[in-house]
């Protein structure tokens, strides 16, 4: 199965500043595009032996500092993330032969920020939250449901839900990220932020200076 992709090309004289602005921009087009969920991400982490997985998660939040998801502690992702906090995030948007592809690293948000979150969650998945103790083993689909059905007693509709305390959100914060841009014959563009530090010379050391490299790779 082939697919031919006609675009137009993604020069670096039109990119953003940086890495977020653009995504920023990006992000519009996939939503004014009709993209069903564009916030849908794949999330690869790695354990310390170097075995990778990944899972496609919802992107909640992103800002200068970062993309955010949110998710049980406890996970295979996030049991991954606490060892080995260097992981990748891929939006793929295929029907306008984008993707976005990430690296950076991920840490826990604090819990102020976690709790404003899950307040704006429905009522629903504030008890999934706490129902679901997620990537363990399970007997059966009714057993879960037997969970949520004695949260749903305890916590009816209209009263407040604690916060979990092994649920939170998790921010990755980028080194580099590539847009990828389709084009036909695979004479892709790629162009990718690499992110850079460095420090003013001056008396005292200075004051650590970020900036964003652009590089074009080989489709």
């Amino acid at each position: 199965m082939r697919e031919q992709y006609r675009s137009t090309p993604l020069r670096e004289s039109e990119l953003a500043p940086t890495p977020m602005e653009q995504f920023a921009a990006w992000f519009h087009d996939a939503a004014v595009a009709g993209l069903q969920e564009p916030n849908a991400m794949v999330v690869g982490t790695a354990s310390t032996f170097g075995r990778p997985s990944s899972r496609t998660v919802l992107l909640k939040e992103y800002d200068a500092r970062g993309f955010v998801f949110f998710t049980n502690y406890g996970s295979r992702k996030g049991r991954e993330i606490a060892a080995n906090p260097s992981v990748s995030l891929l939006f793929p948007w295929h029907p306008i032969a984008r993707q976005i592809v990430v690296t950076g690293t991920a840490a826990r948000i604090g819990r102020d920020e976690t709790a404003v979150y899950f307040r704006s969650r429905p009522h629903g998945s504030q008890l999934g939250a706490w129902a679901s103790a997620q990537s363990s083993v399970i007997g059966s689909r009714e057993e879960l449901l037997g969970v949520y059905a004695e949260l749903s007693a305890r916590y009816p509709e209209g009263e407040q839900v604690p916060v979990p305390p092994e649920w939170g959100g998790i921010r990755v914060v980028p080194d580099t990220v590539e847009f990828w841009q389709g084009h036909e014959n695979r004479l892709h563009d790629r162009l990718r932020y690499v992110y850079e530090k460095e420090r003013a010379a001056d008396a005292e050391g200075g004051a650590a200076e970020v900036h964003w490299r652009v590089e074009r790779l080989a489709p």
